[in-house]
Formats: structure tokens, C-alpha cells, sequence
């Protein structure tokens, strides 16, 4: 099979294509875990990836109801309510209840909360940086529009999205 000018090899093949591409973007996720977990350790405060996400999510969206946090996160309300209870534990989240529905129970970050979020993306920015440092120039840009698609893709949103105001 002939190599192309990058030193990549061509395929015609759609399925091996696919498998080729699911691949290297699961190669990308490890460093990107890595990263995020390596980050999320230099804490003082013990929080977990899902738990981060969790707080992410409420920085994002804002304050929200648990039944909308636990669909975000994808898991069941109780693993929802025992995920909030160890966050509020840590004084990273506050609960309260629903303006409509004093049943309702929604869940905010604190203070505390913004600046476990802001910590670690210091930290991930910072390692990051010396990442993208080993990149070549003429490879940043088709990297850049990369990870743009595949995080569009995903749904997420940029930080400057959902920073609120908080520097």
C-alpha cells in the first residue's frame, strides 16, 4: 500500500479507515486523561474525575436541579445525590431548594467550588502549554481545527463559554 507525503499509509478501506481514526483518538484521550488526572492530584482537596465533571457541569449551566445534574452526568439520581453529598462535604457545592418546587432540590458551586475548577485549569493550561510547545508550527493549525470538531462534536463548550464572570 503506497505511503502518503506525511509518512501515513493510505487505505481505501472505510472500516479499517474508521478503526485507524477511533484509534489515534483514543491514543490523544490517554494523554488527555492523564493530564486531567495529574491535574485533579495536585489538589488539596481529594476530587474525583467524575466529581470534577460534576462541577464543570455547574459552571457551565449554573446552579441546577439534581435530576438535570445526574442526565448531564449520565447516572442514576442516587449516585447523583451521594456525588453531591461528598462535594458538599468539601464546601465545593451548596444545595438549596427549587424556586418552583420547594420539593426540588437544586445544587450550586461555592467559592470553593470556582476555585478547585480555576486551580485545576491552571494546572492542565500549564502542562498543556508544554505539550503544544513540542508541536510543530505548521501542524497547529490543522491541530487547533481538530480538536475544535471533535469537541463541537462532543457537545462541549469553550472555557470563555462558561467562566460566568470569574477570572
Amino acid at each position: 500500500m503506497p505511503g502518503k507525503p506525511d509518512g501515513r499509509r493510505s487505505t481505501s478501506d472505510p472500516k479499517r479507515s474508521d478503526a485507524t481514526f477511533e484509534a489515534r483518538i483514543l491514543t490523544a484521550s490517554r494523554a488527555l486523561v492523564g493530564i486531567a488526572a495529574r491535574s485533579l492530584a495536585d489538589l488539596e482537596t481529594d476530587v474525583t474525575l467524575q466529581q470534577y465533571r460534576a462541577l464543570v457541569l455547574l459552571a457551565q449551566f449554573g446552579e441546577q436541579r439534581m435530576t438535570e445534574l445526574a442526565n448531564a452526568l449520565a447516572i442514576h439520581p442516587s449516585t447523583t445525590s451521594r456525588l453531591c453529598d461528598r462535594l458538599a462535604v468539601k464546601g465545593l457545592i451548596e444545595r438549596g431548594q427549587a424556586a418552583d418546587n420547594r420539593r426540588e432540590v437544586v445544587v450550586g458551586l461555592t467559592v470553593a467550588g470556582r476555585a478547585v475548577i480555576e486551580s485545576v485549569t491552571k494546572a492542565r493550561r500549564r502542562e498543556i502549554a508544554n505539550i503544544a510547545s513540542k508541536v510543530p508550527a505548521g501542524k497547529r493549525a490543522d491541530l487547533l481545527h481538530a480538536f475544535e470538531t471533535f469537541a463541537t462534536a462532543a457537545g462541549e463548550l469553550p472555557d470563555d463559554a462558561w467562566k460566568l464572570g470569574w477570572s
